[in-house]
């Protein structure tokens, strides 16, 4: 096992102490990059991209040759599960992620199989297993899942969606198969995060990019309830190192404390929250990621470290921050302001890592 030559991303979830506050991206690995697309146009296509180990290893590289970043993302999607589930994702130029066989009845549901994520899933594992290797014990590897909400919200809506219309009414209508269908994804999810914590991720990250736009008690019934059973069934540690969970419900600030309830170490928010108000509520309980506007890095240099530093006065000196965007960074930003950004957080942050 190589030594991390950078744990203070994995220091920081575990509330430990740190010499400076841990910057990561969410999509750091991507299409801002212009060295990203160039790969993405010879791979032929997006997931045709996240198949090939070496590229999508190369991919996950690439931020960290610009930026002093403190943790590498694995290169992947949120919609493996579904699409090894035999739902068909296919991609489209205007409106995103599309499946060719979409959810619609209790018999759908109950022809879905839990994929092995050693053979329907193997391409991602062999990418956490590339990357891992090729890091060379450089700073700490993340990996990932959409959350069972939100997969359940793509393969119902067969894709992208502005209302949620259907899975809704799937929610009220039927909430028996809606269930049956989040109980698979959840089984899934948690052999699936498993699998890449033995082939080699050192922290995961579990995304639910749709369940702010549920009420407060179906939040609880069909997200929440699905994460929880996911961090109660994670591998703890592994190489002999804790294997920190975070979790991100975007537009989610309002059951922050039932989210930290679950036993995950960190909590992801969004930019619509005071990171002072955050930590009031949570205490010491879980450590906080963000929570920068991803729209801020269009502003000039002078603006950027403004925010960077007006974010870290309100998280204070207290352990367990990880500075990052709200959500993931937009793909025409300017690779020249994110230097500015990551520099701003380690230089301004290390005043309140003095002891």
């Amino acid at each position: 096992m190589i030594q991390l030559k950078n744990d203070r991303y994995l220091r920081a979830l575990l509330k430990k102490p740190v010499d400076i506050t841990p910057v990561w991206m969410m999509r750091q690995a991507g299409r801002y990059l212009p060295e990203y697309k160039a790969i993405r146009n010879a791979a032929g296509g997006f997931m045709s991209l996240c198949k090939n180990a070496e590229l999508a290893c190369e991919v996950t590289l690439q931020p960290l040759r610009r930026y002093e970043l403190d943790a590498a993302i694995i290169f992947s999607d949120i919609l493996t599960i579904p699409d090894a589930m035999g739902l068909g994702l296919y991609f489209t130029t205007d409106e995103g992620p599309k499946f060719s066989n979409p959810i619609n009845c209790r018999a759908d549901v109950k022809k879905l199989f839990i994929p092995d994520p050693e053979h329907e899933l193997n391409y991602v594992m062999n990418v956490v297993r590339t990357v891992r290797y090729n890091l060379k014990g450089k700073v700490p590897l993340i990996g990932f899942s959409g959350s069972p909400w939100t997969l359940a919200t793509y393969m119902v809506e067969g894709g992208s969606s502005k209302s949620f219309k259907k899975i809704k009414k799937m929610m009220y209508n039927e909430p028996q198969i809606l269930h049956l269908l989040l109980d698979k994804l959840a089984e899934s999810v948690i052999l699936y995060l498993n699998a890449q914590i033995k082939a080699g991720a050192q922290s995961i990250m579990i995304f639910d990019t749709w369940g702010g736009i549920l009420t407060s008690d179906d939040y609880l019934e069909f997200s929440l309830y699905y994460m929880h059973k996911i961090v109660d069934n994670l591998l703890y540690e592994n190489e002999g190192i804790r294997v920190p969970v975070t979790l991100f419900t975007k537009g989610g600030s309002q059951w922050l404390e039932k989210m930290a309830n679950t036993g995950c170490d960190a909590l992801s928010l969004d930019w619509t929250i005071d990171i002072k108000d955050a930590r009031l509520r949570v205490g010491n309980k879980v450590a906080l990621q963000g929570n920068m506007d991803p729209s801020m890095l269009y502003a000039n240099s002078d603006r950027i470290e403004q925010e960077v530093a007006n974010i870290l006065k309100k998280f204070g000196s207290n352990n367990g921050h990880i500075f990052n965007l709200g959500h993931g960074i937009h793909n025409d930003i300017s690779p020249e302001n994110i230097n500015d950004f990551i520099e701003a957080v380690h230089r301004l942050s290390r005043v309140y890592h003095l002891k």
